[in-house]
């Protein structure tokens, strides 16, 4: 992935609550709902980020992606008007917001992934260079195999994005080198 624009990056997830990035919003989601239905599939959102959003490095991403899509149609608090696989458009402020989140925790993640093949062993996680990553991120961690026991959670004996993404959450895991919004 090289080196990432954060500030790019962030340029492009207009998430905050501002007129200007409601209208950047709207913008964005006409481009991308091509239908004009008003709800979006994840197949749709995916295009999107790498065609609306031009985020090439996100694109690349599809667990997060993925995540932020499931976690968007999750949270929203008023009665759906189209079938509950849809994001519709109230929901996507969230996704910009979480799909910037866990594209973060996919980059720490990556790092973490030695072997690139999508999972964090055991061995991995209680490396010496893992360990302080990890610190770094999320403060000390005094017993690291009881940590890599509490974080895979399926008890599989490696770590998947989707319990790093949890377990992330929890510890509110900051990498050292993005830029972070206000």
């Amino acid at each position: 992935m090289g080196d990432l624009d954060w500030a790019v990056i962030n340029s492009r997830l207009p998430y905050k609550r501002t007129k200007e990035q409601y209208q950047m919003r709207k913008k964005m989601w006409g481009a991308i709902d091509v239908n004009g239905n008003g709800y979006v599939s994840l197949s749709e959102i995916t295009r999107g980020v790498r065609d609306v959003l031009n985020l090439g490095d996100v694109f690349d991403c599809r667990p997060a992606i993925n995540r932020a899509y499931h976690y968007a149609r999750s949270v929203a608090k008023a009665k759906k008007k189209h079938d509950d696989d849809y994001l519709e458009f109230r929901e996507f402020r969230f996704f910009l917001q979480a799909l910037r989140q866990f594209f973060e925790y996919y980059q720490a993640f990556s790092r973490i992934d030695s072997g690139q093949d999508g999972r964090v062993s055991k061995e991995e996680f209680l490396s010496d260079n893992i360990k302080q990553s990890i610190e770094t991120w999320v403060g000390p961690i005094d017993d690291m195999e009881g940590e890599f026991a509490k974080i895979d959670t399926n008890k599989g004996g490696q770590i998947l994005f989707s319990e790093f993404v949890d377990w992330a959450l929890e510890k509110n895991l900051d990498i050292e080198d993005d830029i972070d919004e206000d």
